[in-house]
């Protein structure tokens, strides 16, 4: 490993979201923000534009578009033509756009919950209805419920699916045959599918996400993708995205909408933070996943030995742990995750804000220094005593 991400960085008086709720000798393992600096070439890039010292509009180069494409093609082995490519300064401002274009206040949009708890928020904001696809679970594992999942589709209200891949918070990373089954779902009951695939980088070593848009023409020509480097390289607050979208009818009413709510204009880190990150970083992000895997295998050891009443879910991708607390907490985490943070100050999400049926799980996030990791998990036992 070449690069070490042991080093702990103090975030407090930096106006940090992750941190600034805790008191001082609080430790946050909860928000999806990494508590390690960015890669050194995204760092260097930043630094230089900062020296400039004018920091005016900006227009995107060519090599924006190049950077996506590279990586892509070099990862994930698939080719991006320019066209199907556009700016956003996020994937969930750009998620919430898209549903208001594409759908009719009152009409239902699908998620498949438990699931990022952002995706609610842009349902009912924009005064549409949630329609739940629950996902299966035994033992430990998640898997999609295709029966209910065409049912949902049926219904002559719901016009979008919302699709987490990899998935948040459970670390499912679904087979081409999940996401093929999707797409030929959406297809056949004219369903758009809108797929966040902003974890899509952060997995186990020798594992890798498939691209929604790789797997079939029906994924391909129904579907909205939204991609960013800010979960695998540390910069959400740099506000940096891209909305890929192959089918140029359903690529123009995006531009549009895009472009009326303000989102195409990017700030001037968001430019040069992506093509350092996606030309330069590759090395760092590898070293990375090798230690988020070790971190989650101290995890897995550690409930073994300590908490056995506490099951780890099974998930190759992310940097979220779901933890499975129904044996020793039947009613509902949130209290359970409001106790632990009162007595230790360990602050951990609470399972149901990611759907009722997360009401007994705590979502735990490692992307930390092994010694806060350590010190995370001594809070967390002494919150169950």
């Amino acid at each position: 490993m070449v690069y070490d991400f042991n080093e702990r960085i103090d975030r407090y008086k930096t106006n940090s979201l992750k941190w600034e709720l805790l008191p001082p000798k609080g430790n946050p393992m909860w928000v999806a923000d990494m508590d390690f600096p960015s890669a050194p070439a995204i760092r260097k890039a930043v630094e230089k534009r900062a020296v400039h010292g004018v920091f005016g509009y900006s227009i995107l180069p060519k090599e924006w578009k190049q950077s996506y494409q590279l990586w892509w093609k070099n990862r994930y082995n698939l080719d991006i033509p320019n066209e199907w490519l556009m700016f956003s300064t996020g994937v969930i401002p750009a998620i919430s756009s898209c549903i208001r274009r594409f759908s009719a206040p009152g009409d239902k949009v699908i998620i498949q919950t438990p699931v990022y708890n952002m995706f609610f928020n842009c349902i009912t904001n924009n005064g549409r209805q949630i329609l739940e696809n629950e996902l299966v679970y035994r033992d430990g594992v998640y898997s999609m419920d295709f029966a209910d999942l065409e049912e949902k589709m049926q219904d002559p209200q719901a016009s979008i699916m919302l699709l987490c891949s990899p998935h948040n918070p459970t670390g499912n990373i679904w087979t081409s045959e999940d996401l093929e089954r999707v797409g030929e779902l959406a297809d056949k009951h004219s369903v758009l599918v809108i797929c966040d695939e902003i974890h899509c980088d952060i997995t186990d070593p020798g594992t890798s996400y498939i691209p929604f848009l790789s797997v079939s023409d029906k994924c391909r020509n129904n579907s909205i993708v939204t991609l960013s480097p800010s979960k695998s390289f540390n910069i959400a607050g740099l506000a940096t995205a891209c909305v890929c979208v192959p089918d140029a009818g359903i690529r123009a009413r995006t531009h549009r909408v895009l472009n009326n709510d303000g989102l195409t204009e990017p700030g001037v880190f968001a430019i040069d933070s992506v093509i350092a990150a996606y030309t330069k970083g590759g090395e760092w992000l590898d070293d990375l996943r090798g230690y988020i895997f070790e971190n989650k295998r101290i995890v897995r050891a550690f409930l073994q030995n300590n908490l056995p009443n506490i099951r780890l879910c099974e998930s190759n991708a992310t940097y979220l742990l779901w933890l499975d607390c129904s044996q020793i907490e039947p009613d509902d985490s949130k209290t359970l995750a409001e106790h632990i943070l009162k007595t230790t100050g360990l602050k951990l999400n609470a399972g149901e804000s990611y759907g009722s049926c997360g009401r007994h799980f705590l979502r735990m996030n490692i992307a930390c220094p092994r010694e806060q990791l350590v010190d995370g998990l001594s809070r967390f036992k002494q919150g169950l005593v």
